[in-house]
């Protein structure tokens, strides 16, 4: 059996009590309280409030010889609207919210490496910024918040870590250029006129016109853009009627559009924009568009990755760092860091074969191997290591 240290027992306590006490995004302030609290207790660190749920420490090297830089190392904080449905002995308290995306996991990992770091003592160069976000799973994210109010002044890289399933503990996976998608959400009210069953020809049907969108609004994936840029369009969300004998006067649409390219982005929700209102006109009715426009693609600077592959590479081999084939086409707000300074974030697995199916994040099953939170803490520590030497 595996020794375990007194770090990574420590690291592993703190993860439990975050997911026995989840809060939703905007929500956190027990959980910023608790890593406040767990910050207060390492050497040399500044420890900051920047937003009411969210937590910033800063460790400044001393050391003037040498060229140090500023980094930032982020972890997310929220959880989900999910009832929990694991036997874990330290499962969700909270009814119906759940760490089921690893931002229990995160903040765990980065405490253990800011417990380490601060430890070691202020004879470095460079500043080490640690930063607890809030807000990750909602529009706008608490990433956008805390740009916005300077936590990247000055900072010269930014690095993160997520948890995945898809991969087993010791093992990372790296991809530089594009990691994530851009994401927006929209939603669709068709105004038609309703009237009875049995004399459809004197309605406008906005069932008959939504189904008629719904079908056309994938010709701008297949017809509208490049292959190679397609994006992903997904309606999720179709109401209309109440009664089996009544052509009801409206009908509501809802859905996604994911995409990787800046230029498609905007040209799919032009697209969308013209089908729905060209069909809606040519039956007498009008719709409305309402747009939630989500984070940008998360983009991995190709240095840094290159340095993520070397740091991972020392610590579960070089066996243990795959290479992500292609981007996930979901969401991640560290995406507003990567637009403002160079950063790269990878995927930690944290499945076990022994846990048998291994369950997607945001499901209520979803569960990690708490072996693998070590090797994030070693990953963010020795990234530090190295360019705050």
């Amino acid at each position: 059996m595996r020794a375990i240290n007194t770090l990574e027992q420590q690291v592993i306590a703190w993860r439990q009590h975050l997911h026995m006490h989840p809060e939703l995004s905007h929500q956190e302030h027990q959980t910023a309280q608790y890593i406040y609290n767990q910050l207060l207790t390492f050497p040399h660190l500044e420890v900051k409030r920047l937003t009411e749920t969210s937590v910033c420490a800063f460790l400044r090297g001393t050391k003037t010889e040498g060229k140090g830089h500023t980094i930032l190392l982020r972890a997310d904080i929220d959880a989900l609207p999910i009832e929990e449905e694991t036997e874990l002995p330290f499962k969700s308290k909270n009814q119906g919210v759940m760490h089921a995306c690893g931002h229990d996991a995160h903040p765990a990992m980065l405490l253990g490496a800011a417990k380490a770091l601060a430890e070691r003592g202020t004879d470095f160069t460079g500043e080490i910024r640690f930063v607890f976000q809030h807000a990750e799973e909602v529009t706008p994210g608490g990433a956008a918040q805390l740009v916005g109010l300077g936590i990247v002044d000055n900072v010269d890289y930014a690095f993160a870590l997520h948890v995945s399933p898809d991969y087993e503990v010791g093992q990372f996976a790296m991809k530089d250029g594009k990691f994530t998608a851009a994401a927006d959400d929209f939603e669709i009210k068709i105004f038609g006129r309703g009237g009875h069953a049995s004399t459809p020809e004197v309605a406008i049907d906005p069932l008959l016109i939504g189904s008629e969108i719904v079908m056309a609004l994938q010709t701008i994936v297949s017809r509208k853009v490049p292959s190679i840029h397609a994006p992903v369009l997904t309606v999720a969300k179709f109401h209309c009627g109440t009664a089996l004998n009544i052509i009801a006067e409206t009908a509501e649409l809802g859905g996604t559009i994911r995409s990787l390219d800046a230029k498609v982005r905007v040209d799919a929700r032009k697209h969308l924009e013209k089908i729905v209102n060209g069909i809606a006109s040519m039956h007498g009715a009008t719709a409305d568009i309402k747009w939630e426009l989500g984070c940008p693609s998360v983009t991995n600077d190709k240095e840094l990755t290159a340095l993520s592959r070397r740091v991972a590479g020392d610590i579960v081999g070089e066996d243990g760092v795959r290479e992500l084939p292609e981007p996930m086409f979901g969401t991640e707000d560290f995406a507003d860091f990567s637009e403002a300074v160079p950063a790269s974030m990878q995927f930690i697995g944290v499945h076990n074969v022994d846990f048998g199916e291994a369950y997607p994040l945001h499901h209520p099953r979803f569960k990690i191997d708490e072996d693998a939170l070590i090797y994030g803490v070693r990953y963010f520590e020795n990234i530090a290591r190295t360019l705050c030497p």
